[in-house]
C-alpha cells in the first residue's frame, strides 16, 4: 500500500468507518488526529472500544464538530496536510425524528471544517457522503453524474448539502474535496443500530428479527475494508479537477430477504420473523455504478456479501456475542 508520511484529521475517527481508517493511515505511516464528540446516538462505550487498539498512536480531540472555536483550535495545533471528513449524525429514520439535529450537524460542522481548511490552508478534503442522496433515483445502476431530483430524507438532503458545500470551497478557494458516496458499509465494528449488526445480534441471542416491508428491498452493501481502500485512493488522487464525485460500493445488489438468509447462514440459526410496515425515507433500492471510481481511482470491491457477512458473524462471536444490542 501507499504510505502517506502526512498528519491527517479524521473527523469521527471513534466510529466504525472511521476507525478503521485510522488503522490504516498509522499502518501507512502517517499521524493521526481524531475530533469526535462520542455523542449517545448509540453506546459511547461502543466508540470507545473501536480505539483501543490505536489509543497510543493517535491525538484524541473530544469534541463537536459544530464547535467552531474547538475546530480552529485544533487546526492551530497541528499542521495537517488533509481532512477525512467522515462526522455525521447518521441514519435516515432518526433524521425524519430530528431534522433540525441533522442539519445543525452536518451543514454547519461541514461548514466550520471546511472554513478551517481556508483559513489555516489546508487544501485537501476527503468528505464522507452517502448513497442516500440518489432518493428514489429510478435508474439503475446509480452513476455519479444522474441528476438528483428528489432526495426523501433529511439526512440525505445534508448529505447532498455537503457536497455542493465542498464544490464551493473548491472553486472559490482552491480546496482539493472528493466526495465519496458510500453505498451501506458493513463488517466489523459496524454501528450497532445497521440492518446486518441488528439482525445478528437478534438472531444469535434467539430474539425477533424485524423485517420492514415484504423483503424485496435491495442494497448494495460494501466491505468496510474496500471502503477504506476507496478512501485512500481518493486521497492520493491528484489528476486534473480539484472536485470529484465517486460512488464506493460493492456493485451488486442484495435483497432484505436474502440478507436475513445469509445472516442465518453464518449463524447457523434461523430467525423468527416479525413483519413490519415499510418505512418513511427508506429507499426502495441503491445499486453503484463504480466505472468512474474504477477508472480513476484504480477501485474495486473485493469482498463479496456472503464472505463479508460470515466474516462480520465471526466478529460479532469473539467481539460482542453476549452484550446488549
Amino acid at each position: 500500500m501507499t504510505r502517506y508520511p502526512k498528519k491527517f484529521l479524521v473527523t469521527g475517527g471513534a466510529g466504525f468507518i472511521g476507525s478503521h481508517l485510522c488503522e490504516a493511515l498509522l499502518a501507512a505511516g502517517s499521524e493521526v488526529v481524531i475530533i469526535d464528540d462520542f455523542n449517545d446516538y448509540y453506546d459511547p462505550a461502543v466508540k470507545e472500544a473501536n480505539l483501543a487498539g490505536v489509543r497510543d498512536r493517535i491525538t484524541l480531540v473530544r469534541g463537536d464538530i459544530r464547535d467552531d472555536g474547538l475546530v480552529n483550535r485544533t487546526f492551530s495545533a497541528h499542521r495537517f496536510d488533509g481532512v477525512f471528513h467522515l462526522a455525521a449524525r447518521a441514519g435516515v429514520r432518526p433524521s425524519i425524528a430530528d431534522p433540525r439535529l441533522y442539519f445543525s450537524t452536518n451543514m454547519d460542522g461541514t461548514l466550520n471544517l471546511l472554513e478551517a481548511c481556508r483559513h489555516h490552508g489546508v487544501r485537501d478534503f476527503i468528505f464522507a457522503s452517502s448513497s442516500s442522496v440518489y432518493g428514489v433515483n429510478v435508474k439503475v445502476p446509480f452513476a455519479e453524474h444522474d441528476l438528483i431530483e428528489r432526495t426523501i430524507s433529511p439526512y440525505a438532503a445534508t448529505k447532498l448539502a455537503g457536497e455542493q458545500m465542498c464544490s464551493n470551497y473548491s472553486h472559490l478557494f482552491g480546496l482539493r474535496c472528493m466526495c465519496l458516496r458510500f453505498f451501506t458499509v458493513y463488517g466489523p465494528r459496524q454501528r450497532p443500530d445497521l440492518a446486518i449488526s441488528k439482525f445478528t445480534a437478534a438472531i444469535m441471542a434467539g430474539r425477533v428479527v424485524e423485517r420492514y416491508g415484504d423483503g424485496s428491498t435491495s442494497r448494495d452493501y460494501t466491505f468496510v475494508d474496500d471502503i477504506v481502500r476507496g478512501i485512500l485512493a481518493a486521497a492520493a488522487y491528484t489528476e486534473k479537477s480539484s472536485f470529484e464525485i465517486f460512488n464506493l460500493g460493492g456493485s451488486a445488489t442484495t435483497t432484505l430477504s436474502e440478507l436475513i438468509a445469509l445472516v442465518e447462514a453464518a449463524a447457523g440459526k434461523k430467525a423468527e420473523l416479525r413483519v413490519l410496515p415499510d418505512q418513511a425515507g427508506d429507499v426502495p433500492r441503491t445499486y453503484a455504478d463504480v466505472a468512474k471510481a474504477g477508472r480513476l481511482l484504480g477501485y474495486a470491491p473485493r469482498t463479496a456479501i456472503r464472505e463479508g457477512v460470515a466474516r462480520y458473524v465471526e466478529w460479532y462471536r469473539a467481539h460482542r456475542s453476549g452484550v446488549s444490542a
